[in-house]
């Protein structure tokens, strides 16, 4: 088995900045942030750099001239020394990145592995289960079965300022609450939550990307569409995606890494 990885990170981090309290991040990359020295997409390529069946690491960068032009300023260099090639990302759409990685794969591979630039954290014990796993299916995602209860919402969301002090109210400083009304319960039987890295046939997922219809929240799903099986293996509640703000202390605990200001001053740079 003959695998490239392809590692989409074209994203803009929108809902990542939007959460953050900080006033200067409008702008961040959350594959930027640090992780014991090292960034979140390097910690990502590295964890298929060295392994056997891995014979090509494709990172799917933004689609804009500016925007991968400053990407390559910042990451390009560390991932050549990976061994990982960077290509330009889509315009608007993941998979338009998937696909425009798919056109560079090396015609040796037989499999390809995707994998979410900002999940950095993935055991490899589970990355050995999902390859593995391929061998005898062509198609394999990680995933956790779901424990929270679910609820379906109502598209548009209220807001509530019941509890608002009147006279800020009136001066327009007054606090608000964000609501969204329930439409039903779902259930939770029988439903998974699903990681990466995902694994396909070269083929199959080649095959997937040739329909009309490309939109889907993963690669999997595009294979359903064909109606080919697709089967989940055990996946793991830590291999978390840095998604939100409060990701991030997570992600470094969960690593046993420092961030950049818990460094002693000499090993900042």
């Amino acid at each position: 088995m003959r695998i490239s990885v392809i590692i989409p990170a074209a994203g803009a981090s929108t809902r990542y900045n939007a959460e953050s309290t900080d006033p200067l991040s409008t702008a961040r990359s959350k594959l930027d942030e640090d992780l014991g020295g090292k960034t979140v997409l390097q910690r990502s390529v590295e964890l298929f750099n060295t392994r056997e069946e891995v014979q090509q690491i494709i990172v799917a960068g933004p689609h804009g001239d500016e925007a991968f032009a400053e990407f390559k300023l910042r990451h390009a260099d560390r991932l050549s020394l990976l061994g990982a090639a960077l290509v330009r990302g889509g315009e608007s759409h993941r998979y338009q990145t998937v696909a425009n990685a798919l056109a560079q794969l090396d015609e040796s591979c037989t499999h390809v592995a995707i994998h979410d630039a900002a999940r950095p954290a993935t055991d490899p014990a589970l990355i050995d289960r999902v390859f593995d796993t391929a061998k005898s299916h062509p198609a394999v995602v990680p995933g956790t079965p779901v424990s929270d209860t679910l609820k379906r919402v109502e598209a548009e969301p209220i807001e509530d300022d019941a509890g608002a002090d009147p006279v800020a109210s009136i001066l327009g400083v007054g606090t608000t609450h964000t609501l969204h009304r329930v439409e039903s319960t779902i259930d939770r039987s029988n439903l998974m939550q699903v990681q990466t890295p995902q694994v396909f046939e070269r083929e199959l997922l080649v095959r997937a990307y040739a329909q009309d219809d490309l939109s889907s929240t993963d690669d999997a799903g595009l294979v359903e569409r064909l109606g080919e099986p697709v089967v989940i293996v055990e996946g793991d509640p830590l291999n978390l995606k840095l998604t939100r703000p409060g990701d991030l202390p997570l992600l470094r605990a969960i690593m046993g890494v420092k961030g950049p200001s818990e460094r002693p001053t000499h090993k900042r740079f």
